[in-house]
Formats: structure tokens, C-alpha cells, sequence
């Protein structure tokens, strides 16, 4: 029995960019914006100079890995045929600054299973992660959204909704 090919989305799933966000906003404005603040607004709403932040050298290298991503990927790639599958096209520093923090972070994963792309819409698959959605309305499997500060609020009736990969694995697993 073949297994079931498993997508998932890097920035907002596995990789905490808001984080980035509220940190180089902070250097920039000298105040920390609190996660109310930017509940329910995209990110280029929530912070005036986002496409600055993105385009910096390092944003994409120095984010955070999202709390118990490595574990939960690590026993969802031994059951799935696993794919990262991240929009790395649109920014010049974030397809080698992906791969470095892929590579550092995640070992176990194979070149193979990472798919740099710039819309999603090319990808097949049986289940898809994601946070934004953008790149699942269109995805005709199962699909996942993993909660972040952008979609807060919205409605979600067409996905199954996760706020951590704790309630990941329990979907999975």
C-alpha cells in the first residue's frame, strides 16, 4: 500500500515569521505590537513596512522554528510521503535562506521533498497544511489550516482548522 503524499507549508506552519514580523517592527518603531493588534489583518496590513521585512536579508534564515514542528514533521514524514512545499520565488534572499534554514532545523529531510515554487496551484497531493487560503481553496484534497494571526476570525468552514501541530498529529495520526 502506497502512503498518502503529505504537503506542508513552511512560513506561518513550520517557520514562525510572525515572529519576524513583530520583531523587526519593533526595531523599526521601538514599540512591540501585541498579537491583538494583528488578529484578523493580513500581514501587509498589520505591518506598514512588511515587504521591507520580507526582502531583508535574513528574514527568512533567522525565523524560529514553530514549537513542535520538528517532532510532529519528523513522525509525520516516517507515515506520509512528505513534501515541503513553500512559495520561495517571489523574494530574492528567500529560496537559498529557505534552504539553509530547512537544512538546519530539519536534516532528515531530503532534497527530494522540497518543492520551491511560486503558486501552490501546481502541487497534487492527498492533504495539504497551510495558513493561508490562498493555497488551499484550490487544492482538491484534504486540507489543513494552521491558525495565524492573517486568518483569525475568517471563515473556515471549507478546512479543517489547527492551532498547533499537537492538534496536527491528532488529525494524522
Amino acid at each position: 500500500m502506497s502512503k498518502k503524499r503529505l504537503l506542508v507549508d513552511m512560513d506561518g506552519v513550520m517557520a514562525d515569521v510572525y515572529q519576524q514580523f513583530f520583531k523587526m517592527d519593533e526595531e523599526e518603531y521601538g514599540v512591540r505590537k501585541t498579537l491583538e493588534q494583528v488578529l484578523g489583518k493580513w500581514e501587509r496590513e498589520a505591518f506598514k513596512n512588511e515587504r521591507a521585512y520580507v526582502t531583508r536579508k535574513g528574514f527568512f534564515r533567522e525565523a524560529p522554528v514553530m514549537e513542535g514542528s520538528i517532532e510532529a514533521v519528523k513522525l509525520l514524514n516516517d507515515k506520509f510521503e512528505l513534501f515541503v512545499v513553500s512559495a520561495a520565488m517571489e523574494f530574492p534572499n528567500s529560496l537559498p535562506e529557505k534552504l539553509e534554514w530547512l537544512a538546519e532545523h530539519f536534516p532528515f529531510l531530503t532534497w527530494h521533498q522540497l518543492v520551491f515554487c511560486g503558486l501552490k496551484t501546481i502541487v497534487k497531493g492527498d492533504i495539504m497544511i497551510d495558513d493561508h487560503y490562498r493555497n488551499l481553496d484550490h487544492f482538491t484534497g484534504r486540507t489543513i489550516l494552521f491558525t495565524q494571526p492573517h486568518n483569525y476570525g475568517h471563515d473556515d468552514k471549507h478546512h479543517e482548522r489547527v492551532h498547533s501541530w499537537k492538534e496536527v498529529l491528532e488529525k494524522l495520526l
